[in-house]
C-alpha cells in the first residue's frame, strides 16, 4: 500500500505540549504584570501583542495546524483576513463619524 504523505500523522511529543504551556504560562505572568505598568496608550498596543503570540502558540500546536494540510492553512488564513477586513470596516465606519457636530 502506498502511503498518502498529505495525510500522514504527525505526532507530537508531551515535551513540545509542556513547553507550549511554559511559554503560555510565562505570556500570562507577562500580560497581568503590563497591567500593572503605565505606559500610556501603549497599554492596548503591549496587550494586543501579547494575546496574539498566546492565540498564535494555541493554534499552531494545540490545534494542530502547524503540522496540518495546506487547504487547513490556507481556511485559516482566509478567516484572519476576512476578520481583520471586517474589523477595519468597523473602524472605518467609526473614525469617519462627526462626534460632537449634532
Amino acid at each position: 500500500m502506498s502511503e498518502n504523505k498529505e495525510h500522514a500523522l504527525h505526532i507530537v511529543s508531551p515535551r513540545i505540549y509542556v513547553i507550549i504551556f511554559a511559554l503560555l504560562l510565562v505570556g500570562t505572568a507577562i500580560t497581568i504584570w503590563a497591567s500593572y505598568v503605565d505606559l500610556g496608550v501603549l497599554n492596548p498596543i503591549i496587550a494586543l501583542g501579547i494575546a496574539c503570540s498566546k492565540a498564535t502558540l494555541v493554534v499552531l500546536f494545540f490545534m494542530h495546524v502547524k503540522y496540518a494540510t495546506k487547504l487547513t492553512k490556507l481556511t485559516i488564513f482566509a478567516g484572519l483576513f476576512l476578520f481583520m477586513a471586517l474589523v477595519g470596516m468597523t473602524l472605518s465606519d467609526y473614525i469617519s463619524r462627526a462626534w460632537g457636530s449634532w
